[in-house]
């Protein structure tokens, strides 16, 4: 058991020094200070933690799942797995500039409507959130607004309007007096987290962080906030490019890599329902070095144009260059370009890239990243209209990818006529309007495209 403290108290103010002194050092008053025991400070986590939860069996738990909240934008729900879930916690991070906080403030003004929603700034005056709004056109959405950066005024102000989604912008602004550290460090970030954290499991309401990211891309601060809370969304694309993309890493409610495109225009951010019309080319005829790649990003397929461009090498060594694909999976692939499929490169520039921003993770596209190549390196265009998707070993096999069905389902809808596919993910039954072309080894699907 700890030791008391002792701590001498003045009997005409109220105010503690740890020593005797003649004169209160607080309000002046001669020989006022009294020896007394110090009671100890409640701990931050007591009125959290309340009383000890009982020990109960699996089987006499009711599972129960809460219904979603949408936010009135479709592209959004995709992300979240359907929406926004009562008393989970969302991380939302991307570089300054890209749009996190008019995704929210759209979000935010389209859930006001039918749920309260507090809009936590501590960034930006509220006049600023204001002038933002008229651009968007959200002048009378049903928001409230505070501007507060005290985590115990932020706490208060829920406890008093009690509203049912909380945004938080940005969780690197907020600190805590409980705590001496700087806002923004790590301290301050992990502490003031886990405090909203624990306030929406409490109360069963949504709170939404904000989060900077540094330069390396990671969200600023301590690695403990991505694992605190349920859902971690990461905002991507290029400034110059008009689309933007919101991509789950982590989602305790749906599906995790699902991806939202959206698209800036001056009235905020447009939901995109078709992105694989983004992504495709736009030639009027084949060109050289071009294939279409069929990705699954979460639960939705989508049609990306892949370019390679072979070129004499110009300095000392080649270079190798991939632009939202893998470099390491590049390198990989040229090697079993040369060993397997016969075409040498060694001498060559290689230029990768996935048009439209896009970044490309799953190795259903080797296939397609290697016949675009070749394409180049031949200069002879791929034929129309002609779809590719399959996953290449070492051993130059094409191996097959999960959900192949569904990749074939999006080529058909948007007017492609051949697909070239690992045998293992050839429909049973033929399909109307497409051919499919089951390949088993790389350099099948090379000689298959030169005979063409």
């Amino acid at each position: 058991m700890a030791k008391a403290r002792t701590v001498y108290a003045c009997t005409e103010c109220g105010g503690a020094s740890p020593k005797w002194q003649g004169q209160c050092p607080h309000c002046g008053a001669w020989n006022t200070l009294v020896e007394s025991v110090a009671t100890p400070a409640p701990t931050r986590f007591q009125s959290v933690a309340g009383g000890r939860s009982p020990v109960r069996p699996l089987s006499s738990i009711v599972a129960r799942e809460n219904p979603r909240v949408p936010s009135g934008l479709d592209e959004f729900d995709r992300v979240l797995g359907g929406g926004l879930v009562p008393g989970g916690v969302i991380l939302l991070g991307g570089d300054p500039g890209i749009g996190k906080s008019t995704l929210l403030l759209q979000a935010g003004a389209a859930l006001g409507e039918a749920h309260k929603v507090l809009y936590v700034t501590g960034e930006e005056s509220v006049e600023q959130i204001a002038l933002r709004a008229e651009r968007l056109g959200l002048v009378n959405a049903p928001l409230e607004l505070l501007a507060e950066v005290q985590l115990e005024a932020i706490i208060a102000a829920i406890g008093e309007a009690q509203p049912e989604i909380v945004v938080v912008d940005s969780i690197q602004t907020v600190y805590t007096e409980a705590l001496t550290s700087a806002p923004g460090s790590v301290s301050q970030v992990r502490e003031c987290a886990a405090q909203l954290t624990r306030l929406a499991k409490q109360r069963g309401i949504v709170v939404v962080f904000v989060g900077h990211v540094t330069k390396e891309g990671a969200i600023a601060g301590p690695r403990v906030l991505e694992h605190i809370v349920d859902t971690v969304l990461y905002f991507e694309g290029d400034p110059h490019s008009a689309f933007r993309l919101v991509r789950a890493i982590k989602n305790r409610f749906g599906a995790a890599n699902e991806l939202g495109v959206f698209a800036m225009t001056e009235r905020g951010l447009k939901g995109v329902s078709n992105p694989s019309a983004l992504f495709l080319s736009h030639h009027a005829e084949p060109v050289p070095g071009s294939a279409i790649v069929a990705t699954l990003e979460g639960s939705r397929p989508l049609l990306v144009e892949i370019q390679a461009l072979v070129d004499p090498v110009a300095g000392a060594s080649p270079r190798r260059l991939a632009v939202g694909l893998d470099p390491q999976r590049l390198a990989l692939l040229l090697a079993v370009l040369h060993r397997h499929g016969g075409v040498e490169v060694g001498g060559y520039d290689v230029f990768v890239n996935a048009v439209g921003g896009v970044r490309i993770d799953e190795p259903a596209a080797d296939m397609a990243v290697l016949l675009a190549i070749d394409s180049s390196f031949k200069n002879r265009a791929l034929p129309h209209k002609l779809l590719v998707f399959g996953e290449v070993g070492l051993a130059g096999e094409i191996r097959p990818v999960q959900r192949g069905q569904e990749r074939i389902r999006e080529a058909v809808k948007l007017g492609f006529r051949t697909v070239l596919c690992p045998t293992a993910n050839r429909p049973k039954q033929s399909i109307e309007g497409i051919e499919i072309v089951p390949v088993e080894r790389i350099d099948q699907a090379i000689a298959w495209v030169r005979g063409r």
